[in-house]
């Protein structure tokens, strides 16, 4: 009798367990996230005035008093992080953080927007799309600039990596966390044999390509306020502008090319940049069979842009080619950037082609959205394959990545993140056009959020502002879903997940 009443309460505490650990790391993420506020309320105060710095403070405060309200009554529970509570966590900690971030945009005087825009715009700076709801960016306070920008940039390499980074300094390993918020088959790895150094060291490198992007801007023509957005903007593939022209609004073919460029740096693995960096050498970049095939296949689409947009008539044999190499590199990795236009003013067959690049994006490890070009490598490999089978149906054909052969398993998890994400894509368009929307405005919209992206079609090409409210929390949902690659979330929905 005394053994099954120790066993219920050992089930008792073991249950709470979980609860009291969520708690804890959410405690601590919100405390961590509202000093990212600083930024923005100096940035108010030097542009803007206390009316400003006011709706920010208050905004701090909230989210600080949210997380001593979780960490306190578990502060001295010690987190034991299991791989179920590290997707918990990270599932929640979005969810908390595209609710308590929209508090800026409410409480300034202007925008002032209500609940349903202010969490889109949110959760589109967060998950580095760049959708936008508002119009008239040249006379928002800077600090609503800048702080869009900083949404970007935290967003960038993974909010909950950072944190990784951080929480081993209050006594808490990170790895389940990790593991939740890295995208694809990079899961696993690790650079260095502690996963903090290795947060830490993409974060690095992250943080100094930022400086070098903005450094690039600001000797090409932009003010450094404007240098500094853009770059946040352009290395987390994020999209949002200081302008309602965008990159447009400068009209420098410099500029176009420098955030072409970045673009593209941005879309490599940062895993790689690491391992050039310890060994002082590109070779470990070039050798990488998923960068060759990303290069590869955006260097077709961008030829193939540049061309169609001058014999076309669009733009002169100069013109189309700076503004087709920066458009194609911006969309394909799904920055969002746009200038010249864009889509609107573009002949349709661009704007559709790039959208359909758009689900390529870039590599895994890298600030992009889509689906990868690891798995669309994966999935031409083994199509290949099955082709080969077809002729030979008793040869042994593995499927390899450069020299290194892929686990069926590894093939099996690619094959359902597939479908799950085309069918996430289909369900979402089909459910936009229920609520009134012509498909081409569903279906390009979707492609947008769920990619990541943030440029639609149709009456969303330049904005998301005519979308009902029903729309917009669509979206919303669909720019999480394609942040956190599908699984986490659905993970959730799941019983035995539970259990």
């Amino acid at each position: 009798m005394q053994a099954i009443t120790v066993g219920q309460e050992w089930l008792t505490v073991q249950r709470r367990a979980p609860v009291k650990t969520a708690l804890y790391m959410i405690g601590l993420l919100m405390i961590l996230f509202s000093v990212s506020l600083l930024p923005p309320i100096a940035v108010a105060w030097w542009y803007d005035g206390y009316q400003v710095v006011m709706p920010f403070a208050e905004a701090m405060g909230a989210m600080l008093a949210l997380g001593l309200l979780c960490w306190l009554p578990v502060c001295r529970f010690k987190a034991d992080l299991r791989n179920r509570d590290g997707f918990v966590v990270v599932v929640m900690f979005w969810f908390l953080l595209s609710l308590f971030g929209s508090l800026p945009f409410m409480l300034v005087e202007h925008p002032h927007m209500r609940l349903v825009d202010a969490v889109f715009e949110t959760v589109s700076g967060l998950t580095t799309t760049g959708a936008t709801i508002l119009s008239g960016l040249d006379t928002l306070p800077k600090a609503i600039l800048y702080y869009r920008a900083q949404l970007n940039f935290l967003g960038g390499m993974g909010i909950v990596v950072l944190a990784v980074a951080l929480l081993p300094m209050l006594g808490i390993g990170g790895m389940q966390l990790y593991k939740a918020e890295t995208p694809g088959p990079m899961k696993d790895e690790k650079l260095t044999p502690r996963i903090t150094e290795t947060a830490k060291n993409l974060w690095y490198i992250y943080a100094g390509l930022n400086v070098i992007c903005t450094l690039s801007f600001w000797a090409a023509g932009m003010n450094f306020f404007d240098a500094l957005c853009h770059s946040f903007a352009t290395l987390a593939l994020g999209g949002f502008s200081t302008h309602d022209a965008s990159i447009g609004y400068f009209q420098s073919p410099a500029i176009e090319l420098i955030a072409g460029v970045f673009s593209l740096v941005a879309a490599v693995n940062f895993a790689l940049f690491f391992l050039a960096w310890r060994s002082r050498s590109l070779k470990a970049v070039f050798r990488d069979a998923e960068f060759k095939f990303c290069m590869g296949v955006m260097g077709g689409i961008i030829a193939a842009t540049c061309l169609y947009l001058y014999h076309s008539g669009k733009f002169p044999l100069w013109d189309s080619i700076y503004h087709g190499f920066f458009q194609a590199a911006s969309i394909i990795t799904d920055n969002g950037l746009t200038a010249a236009g864009y889509p609107a003013d573009w002949p349709f067959v661009v704007p559709l082609l790039l959208l359909l690049g758009s689900f390529f994006g870039g590599c895994v490890g890298s600030t992009c959205g889509g689906i990868k070009a690891f798995r669309f490598l994966l999935l031409f490999k083994q199509s290949w394959r099955e082709i080969q089978l077809l002729i030979r149906p008793s040869a042994q054909i593995t499927v390899k990545v450069g020299n290194r052969p892929m686990a069926d398993r590894v093939m099996q998890a690619v094959w359902g993140f597939y479908f799950l994400y085309i069918l996430s894509y289909c369900f979402f368009s089909l459910a936009l056009a229920t609520t009134g929307v012509d498909l081409v405005t569903a279906f390009g919209s979707v492609a947008g959020c769920l990619n990541n992206m943030g440029v639609g079609l149709g009456t969303t090409a330049s904005n998301f502002a005519p979308l009902n409210d029903t729309a917009t929390w669509l979206l919303t949902l669909s720019m999480l879903l394609g942040r956190l690659e599908v699984f986490p979330l659905l993970l959730l929905f799941v019983p035995g997940f539970w259990n």
